[in-house]
Formats: C-alpha cells, structure tokens, sequence
C-alpha cells in the first residue's frame, strides 16, 4: 500500500511542477508552438480546465492575474489528503 501513496504523491508532485512551469512560461511569453509546450498543455489542461471554469463562475475569471494554476494546485493537494485519510 505504501509503494501505491508513494507512485500517487510521486505522479501528484509531477504535475504540480508541471503546473508550475507553465505559469511561469505564460509570465515569461515563452513561445509553446513546440513539442514540450504541447506536451505541456496536454499533461496540464484536465486539470487547468476545470479551475479556470470554476474561477468563472465565481467571477474571478476575467482578472488581470490567472489564479487557475494555483486553484489546481489546492485541488491536487486537496485529493492527495482525501485518498490520504481514506487508505490511511
């Protein structure tokens, strides 16, 4: 059971860093017509999606900072400890 939590905080850990880099590659205006960026948007966009449509919802959708990352990040953390406290 430990290898299991340990491969999904392993894969969670992997797409926050994911997450993070393409935050700082809207920042920075790098270009993403390439294979890493869609790469990168492939591995990112199930999860930036639903963030993004949630952050509409509530009105902070159309704002000058894009607050999705970071909402996918407390998502991810959020799901890590629910599996957490349900195996452990």
């Amino acid at each position: 059971m430990y290898t299991l939590l340990r491969s999904v905080r392993i894969l969670f850990d992997f797409l926050e860093i994911l997450i993070i880099i393409r935050i700082f590659v809207n920042i920075f205006r790098i270009p993403v017509n390439n294979l890493f960026g869609k790469i990168l948007f492939e591995l990112t966009e199930p999860i930036m999606a639903p963030a993004r449509a949630l952050l509409d919802k509530i009105g902070f959708g159309r704002g000058f900072i894009d607050f999705s990352p970071w909402v996918a990040i407390i998502f991810l953390r959020v799901v890590y400890s629910v599996i957490l406290n349900i195996v452990g």
